[in-house]
């Protein structure tokens, strides 16, 4: 399988993204600042420190609706169910305004779904994900009344139809296909092979939904693939949606009629490259869905909060080792793991714009203060001089960044601040160390 690796090393790499700016992105240089919509970051970076989640609320929004509007063109009104990844950012004020848009949510945890039903999504809209729900995880969903617990193994249909029964509540399912097609990602995030741990094979999605169909406390209502994530090619979507409706009309043809096609998400975005969009996507899914009749659920995450989120950093040292430059920031592994777990790439520019032929660009590691080798933002990076104090923006961070934080080196997890026009708001407070003493005695 393909990896996605970095660019080669040059003196453009990131600075060719100042050009890009403006196209598709809430950051822009205006003024020689490097702003989110019309707040320069460097006043947030004053009133609240760093390391801090910088979010525009607008491109949120418009994102979420450009999902809603194609769902909605391609399958028809009222056919279509948007369901935001809560997994890709979690924050409460970011899951209240894209549910008070219209999405959904998908979700993984209980702890997720308290999030969503704590922004006020509706039951009906949410759909449980997940190969390891807890019998009390299921009890809470069958509880509140969401739209479907999607199943991943006959054990968990098992315990589905056993808490469905003590509770005397019909639980609506869905089956998750492992269809087995691979998608060019990074290993670890590629889901749809036999060799991962998610959905099971087409003989035995079958098995489950005639048993659920057998069952007086079960109702199959769907079917479900999701193939991996960070996904930027629509041929392997394509592939694994006409598996589904091709299934989903052999049981319907079986007698055990099914509701909806879930296309999952996994929709990538350009951090460095070409990425489809969204509208392209629902489109290639949504056509097929709706004109085998089903009803279409899809669950984009990273492509609704990727690219309208930042991670805004400080520069403590420069450090020289042999022919090594290291740029050290108050930002590292703990804030944002994406570069250390999957390799991956993220544009990274100077707060205050460098001057156009300034010459002094040079190779550097930017690196956090986490006693790991393995802590950086980005190696072999072409930028201009940087000096302690400066500033730096991480951006395309606004996926699995605050997510994935954690307190590792006893580090604090930072603020998350949402940005509307030329106002801003914290909608996470940073920790304090009592944070750290959290459930001990």
């Amino acid at each position: 399988m393909n990896h996605p690796q970095p660019p080669a090393p040059g003196p453009s790499n990131d600075l060719l993204t100042i050009a890009l700016l403006s196209i598709d992105s809430p950051f822009f240089y205006r003024a020689g600042e490097l702003t989110c919509e019309d707040v320069p970051l460097a006043i947030i970076a004053a009133a609240v420190d760093t390391p801090v989640y910088v979010y525009s609320r607008a491109d949120l929004l418009r994102r979420a609706r450009a999902f809603l509007e194609t769902a909605g063109a391609a399958t028809g009104p009222g056919r279509a169910l948007v369901c935001y990844a809560v997994k890709a950012n979690g924050n409460p004020a970011i899951l209240r305004l894209l549910g008070e848009v219209g999405l959904g949510a998908d979700v993984t945890s209980g702890g997720e779904l308290f999030l969503a039903r704590h922004a006020g999504i509706e039951p009906g809209r949410i759909i449980f994900s997940g190969v390891g729900k807890r019998a009390e995880e299921i009890a809470e969903a069958l509880t509140v009344g969401i739209r479907a617990l999607h199943v991943e193994s006959e054990m968990e249909l098992a315990a589905v139809a056993a808490v469905a029964e003590r509770l005397g509540r019909v639980a609506p399912v869905g089956v998750r296909v492992n269809p087995n097609i691979s998608a060019t990602t990074h290993p670890y995030i590629s889901t749809g092979l036999h060799g991962h741990k998610f959905g099971v094979p087409r003989e035995r999605a079958i098995a489950i939904l005639r048993a659920a169909a057998a069952h007086p406390w079960l109702r199959p209502v769907g079917l479900a693939a999701h193939i991996g994530s960070q996904i930027t090619d629509l041929d392997p979507f394509v592939q694994a949606v006409r598996f589904l409706v091709e299934l989903a009309g052999e049981m319907g043809r079986e007698g055990i009629p099914l509701a909806y096609i879930d296309a999952g998400g996994g929709l990538g975005i350009d951090y460095q490259g070409a990425a489809p969009g969204a509208a392209d996507w629902v489109r290639a899914v949504g056509a097929l869905v709706g004109a085998a009749g089903y009803e279409l659920i899809i669950e984009p995450g990273r492509s609704i909060v990727g690219r309208a989120g930042a991670l805004l950093t400080r520069v403590v040292y420069t450090k020289e080792q042999g022919q090594k430059r290291f740029v050290i920031a108050d930002a590292g592994m703990t804030d944002l793991i994406r570069p250390t777990l999957y390799q991956a790439y993220h544009p990274i520019l100077p707060v205050v714009e460098p001057p156009k032929a300034a010459g002094d660009d040079e190779l550097v590691d930017i690196v956090g203060p986490i006693c790991e080798t393995s802590d950086f933002l980005a190696r072999d990076r072409a930028l201009p001089s940087i000096a302690p104090g400066e500033l730096l923006a991480v951006l395309h961070a606004g996926a699995y960044g605050y997510a994935m934080s954690s307190n590792y080196n006893g580090h604090l997890r930072p603020a998350e601040v949402l940005v509307e026009g030329d106002t801003f708001r914290v909608i996470r407070r940073r920790q304090t160390y009592d944070a750290l003493l959290w459930g001990t005695e």
